[in-house]
């Protein structure tokens, strides 16, 4: 059967007839397609589709005569209509295949609609297997994530819990590492004192350069301050080390701690979606990246051993503070016995340079004196130099200007002879007063020196008998007290 829209293929024994004045009403079948355009979604993958259909339906049919058509024909040639002639009648097909044709129409009608019938059928099993299958893979993804969110909540909160053990074992090893640094800080003044004490002791001269008791108590007391202080250092660097072990533990934990809650966010928002949700998208061929780095297994054993590893950094924390304090107990004791022992000794053995302070004060003065006559007189020369200075521009310009006479006039009179002879004298006398400055000066230099010596002995002698008699006993009684060697303020 051929398509709608297509003519039939037909033999005739006759002339063809004219076409009626009239033809046939087309509004009962095209009036329902017209203006119909079909619509072709390109979001589907719809199957085939018979476009002869479209193209006879999108056809507007007209009433105008055929001759309106074709207005250039003659009359002559212009078929005439069937009632012109009786005798021809232009028939292509008998009523049996009219009535078979329609019959092969209505079957193939029904043989359509049924396939159809059993096409939408098996589309809406389908399409409900579909539903099913898709809230059940859902449901079980949804369960999935949320078992996975209860692990992370678990992991979580053990990362918490030993997470503020550490904080709060961190600060208490902080506070001994202060206390530590404190004490080591409040050794480097005694063991400055005595080292001083020593040093000015071997100032002095003559007969007082002696090795008494003194001296021997105060290099004894440098030796256990020494001591102590290699001790506490000692100590100090294996608190660093704890604490840098401290806060790498720490630091696994506060990581491990991040990605969890983060992990925790991103599964809960995937927990949370469905398929009314805003933001959701196409990620074409995700499913084929694999980013994944670990399994459940090594997942949990790495937070395991993330928390071992803290416990362990805690209990050698903890036997390392208590190994500190005892040792902040024995290095203060044992320097107080030794600092009173040294004081003991220490008032025994004060004695005076006066007499040698006295004359260096009296040769200080009469040098401070020379010095005071000499930047008199250099001050002087410096005035007469500027005053030559000016005499020298004064007979330099005269010069200068009598160059500038014309012709003749340029005449080697005896004002030019000595104005020449003038410059000389001044430029002799100028460099003789620089001499003279420049001597002035060296011996300034040198009292000044002298005067720096003097004033030097000066203070070493006044730093002997201070030391001695203040800064010395002075320092040594305002010793800190073992709460403070122990670093408790």
């Amino acid at each position: 059967m051929e398509l709608y829209g297509y003519p039939l293929k037909a033999k005739f024994n006759q002339p063809r007839p004219p076409p009626p004045k009239v033809l046939p009403v087309a509004n009962t079948v095209a009036a329902g397609y017209k203006n119909r355009i079909p619509y072709h979604p390109e979001s589907f993958s719809m199957p085939w589709m018979p476009n002869s259909y479209y193209k006879a339906a999108a056809l507007n049919p007209t009433l105008s005569p055929l001759t309106e058509n074709f207005p250039g024909l003659p009359p002559t040639k212009i078929v005439p209509f069937i009632s012109e002639r009786p005798n021809g009648v232009f028939t292509r097909h008998t009523l049996d295949d009219w009535h078979r044709s329609n019959m092969t129409n209505y079957k193939e009608s029904e043989t359509t609609r049924h396939n159809a019938e059993r096409l939408r059928a098996d589309l809406t099993r389908t399409i409900k297997d579909v539903y099913q299958q898709a809230k059940r893979t859902q449901g079980e993804s949804t369960k999935n994530l949320g078992e996975r969110i209860n692990d992370i909540e678990y992991w979580k909160s053990e990362l918490c819990i030993e997470l503020d053990a550490m904080i709060r074992e961190t600060n208490s090893l902080t506070d001994m590492q202060k206390r530590l640094e404190r004490a080591l800080a409040d050794t480097e003044g005694p063991f400055q004192v005595a080292h001083k004490c020593l040093l000015n002791r071997e100032k002095r001269m003559g007969i007082d350069l002696v090795n008494d008791d003194v001296e021997k108590q105060l290099v004894t007391e440098i030796k256990i301050i020494r001591s102590c202080r290699e001790r506490l250092q000692q100590c100090l660097d294996t608190v660093n080390s704890q604490l840098m072990c401290n806060k790498e533990a720490r630091q696994e934990l506060e990581k491990d701690l991040a990605d969890k809650q983060m992990g925790h966010y991103i599964d809960n928002k995937c927990y949370q979606l469905k398929n009314t949700s805003r933001g959701i998208h196409y990620f074409k061929g995700v499913e084929r990246i694999d980013a994944t780095v670990s399994v459940p297994e090594t997942w949990a054993r790495f937070t395991d051993n993330n928390i071992f590893r803290s416990q362990s950094a805690r209990a050698a924390s903890a036997k390392l503070r208590a190994s500190t304090e005892s040792l902040l107990m024995g290095t203060a004791d044992e320097m107080w016995r030794q600092f009173s022992k040294v004081n003991d000794a220490f008032t025994s053995r004060i004695t005076e340079t006066a007499n040698a302070k006295s004359k260096i004060q009296t040769h200080l003065a009469k040098t401070r004196q020379e010095i005071f006559q000499l930047e008199t007189k250099i001050q002087v020369i410096q005035k007469t130099i500027r005053d030559k200075e000016v005499q020298l521009k004064v007979a330099q310009t005269r010069l200068d200007e009598r160059t500038r006479r014309p012709n003749v006039e340029l005449c080697r009179d005896a004002a030019q002879i000595r104005l020449v002879q003038e410059v000389n004298e001044i430029n002799e006398t100028l460099r003789n007063l620089h001499q003279c400055l420049r001597a002035s000066e060296d011996m300034l230099q040198m009292l000044v020196r002298s005067k720096g010596v003097l004033e030097h002995d000066l203070v070493v002698k006044n730093n002997s008998l201070f030391i001695d008699q203040e800064r010395c006993m002075g320092m040594r009684k305002s010793y800190p007290s073992t709460v403070q060697i122990l670093g408790y303020v």
